[in-house]
């Protein structure tokens, strides 16, 4: 599976991949803003997607409705600062699978992952078989 993770932050984006090393993962992809990440998910069709929800040129929100009405279908956790159950609950009737807030701890991010991973399997996202 192909993991696209998404966030204007680089500390975070480094985090997550660092943390994400998994059998299942065969490719990970970084973009720091919406429209970066489009043009990759478009071009590479990744199978999971983490989303960053404040973000310049194209926010997260509008970066997932995108994914989830032009492209091939994507398990996607939203990762965010906003620590709000209206925007958890704004994200997942949007399309996202899953939320985790920041900061948060290695085990927690394994185990969203562990998670959104089981959700892809589920629902047969697999393109890089």
């Amino acid at each position: 599976m192909k993991l696209l993770i998404v966030d204007d932050s680089l500390i975070v984006r480094n985090t997550i991949e660092r943390n994400v090393r998994h059998a299942e993962i065969t490719e990970i992809l970084q973009a720091d803003n919406g429209i970066l990440a489009l043009q990759l998910f478009n071009q590479h069709h990744p199978e999971l997607v983490t989303m960053d929800l404040t973000m310049p040129h194209l926010d997260g929100i509008a970066c997932l409705q995108e994914i989830q009405k032009n492209g091939p279908p994507a398990s996607i956790m939203v990762i965010s600062a906003i620590n709000s159950h209206r925007t958890a609950m704004d994200a997942v009737a949007r399309g996202a699978c899953g939320f985790l807030v920041k900061p948060f701890t290695p085990p927690e991010l394994i185990e969203a992952m562990n998670d959104l991973i089981l959700h892809a399997k589920e629902n047969g996202y697999q393109y890089d078989a």
